[in-house]
């Protein structure tokens, strides 16, 4: 990990609740001198003195003039989030009343903080590793249950815990290896081959498991692209309104009458599904905007994570076997649905599409069987779910460091299998390290930092 870099001991300050009016808002100073300055700002008792953990009430000035009745928080280091001293304030949410405070701060020698500078000063100090910050940026991003859980899981260190282990496995072994090099003249083997071969093998599966659950994670973190598409007047925009429960697609027996895509975003079982109501698809359609309807309603097929095609039930069973197979061609993930089942008799539908197994019958009209379908559209995301206790990847930089990780343990492998010597396999054991540093943090540079950091929001 790096050091204390050069200008981060001096002293942040920042709003840390979202801008605008409030009932409160909450402003937050780290680094050595913020009890300092708000002796100077906080008369009614001296700060500094008082302990750690602690709030106090009084009046905050600026040059004998009143700013706000306010409550300061003391943590002092090292037991606090950046691990520095800080001082949060609470105030009245008026944003002049924001402005005069730090005003007032900055005037004592603070200066305004960065994007995520205090979460980055809290791995500098040590009291987080590069994944748990991150994690904090997700948990704040979290917009579903999912997402929630799994950023409190990285958070907590579940992802790091993962890594650890694997990383101080490795170190034992490469200790091992790299005192083989110093007797390299006596032809000694201090490591276990066999033991080290288990131990990678191992690694290679945790690897992969992460590297695939990476899918699952971007599901999670972004929502779910599910296109619904089918021939005109199938009731595409029906199922829409259904699965909404809001009229938000217009309905009507004309065919054709979507004629651009309409994308909305619901939430079953802790899972965004991001829906879009495609234009009908039909070979010949006179009109020209319908026909530019139906271009993007095949684009939108194409980047959908789900392909919900949706047919009139009175629809012929060998012309849905056509479509099933064309989608099983294009490799997607796809749920055929038979809608206004509502007409017809159920026990004749099912002898019509027996070969069909997973046909899934609504009514999109009477809502009938929508909740299976949104039991079907969550089984679809999680049925290739593969992951390690809880712990599932969802950040691309990771996703990256993963891959040259397994791509050092296929070498590491490789090597013991030709049976080289220890001098050989040494080189993929450092880069293997290195990539795993990489990820935790405990190898990087300040413009990696940077860049990561920036992507907070200031308060954090």
């Amino acid at each position: 990990m790096l050091g204390k870099l050069v200008g981060w001991d001096d002293t942040i300050v920042a709003l840390a609740t979202a801008p605008g009016i409030g009932a409160i808002g909450l402003i937050r100073i780290s680094g050595k001198n913020a009890l300092e300055i708000i002796d100077q700002l906080f008369p009614s008792k001296k700060i500094s003195i008082q302990l750690s953990h602690t709030l106090h009430v009084g009046q905050l000035k600026d040059e004998d003039k009143i700013i706000d009745e306010v409550v300061v928080s003391i943590f002092k280091n090292p037991k606090s989030y950046t691990g520095e001293d800080v001082i949060e304030i609470s105030c009245h949410g008026s944003p002049f009343i924001h402005e005069k405070i730090i005003q007032a701060i900055l005037n004592k020698g603070a200066r305004l903080a960065k994007p995520g500078e205090f979460t980055q000063r809290a791995f500098l100090n040590g009291k987080l590793d590069l994944t748990q910050a991150e994690a904090v940026a997700d948990l704040i991003a979290s917009n579903s249950n999912a997402s929630l859980k799994t950023a409190l899981h990285n958070m907590r260190g579940g992802f790091s815990e993962v890594l650890k282990k694997l990383r101080d496995q490795l170190l034992s072994f490469s200790a091992l290896i790299e005192l083989e090099l110093d007797f390299s003249q006596e032809d000694v083997e201090f490591a276990d081959r066999k033991k080290f071969y288990e131990l990678i093998t191992e690694a290679n599966i945790i690897t992969n498991q992460l590297i695939n659950s990476f899918k699952l994670g971007n599901v999670i973190k972004n929502g779910v692209q599910v296109a619904i598409v089918g021939k005109p007047n199938s009731g595409k925009s029906t199922l829409l309104n259904a699965l909404l429960n809001d009229e938000r697609a217009i309905v009507s027996e004309i065919a054709g009458t979507t004629r651009d895509t309409i994308e909305e975003v619901i939430n079953i079982d802790g899972i965004l599904f991001r829906l879009i109501d495609t234009a009908g698809i039909r070979e010949h359609a006179n009109d020209v905007i319908e026909n530019i309807g139906i271009e993007r309603s095949l684009a939108k097929i194409q980047i959908a994570d789900i392909v919900v095609y949706l047919f009139d039930a009175n629809e012929d069973a060998k012309f849905i076997i056509e479509k099933r197979n064309e989608l099983q061609k294009q490799n997607k993930v796809f749920l055929l649905v038979a809608n206004k089942t509502d007409l017809l008799d159920i026990k004749k539908l099912t002898e019509k599409f027996s070969s069909l197994k997973e046909v899934i019958f609504i009514s999109a009209k009477q809502q009938n069987n929508i909740n299976v379908l949104q039991k079907h559209l969550v089984d679809a995301v999680l049925k290739d779910k593969i992951q390690v206790g809880d712990t599932v990847i969802t950040n691309e930089r990771h996703l990256y460091a993963l891959q040259k990780v397994s791509q050092s343990l296929r070498d590491i492998q490789k090597g013991l299998d030709e049976k080289r010597s220890g001098d050989l396999i040494a080189p993929d054991i450092r880069q293997c390290l290195y990539y795993l540093g990489e990820i935790t943090g405990e190898i990087t540079n300040e413009d990696q930092l940077d860049y990561i950091f920036s992507k907070f929001c200031i308060g954090k």
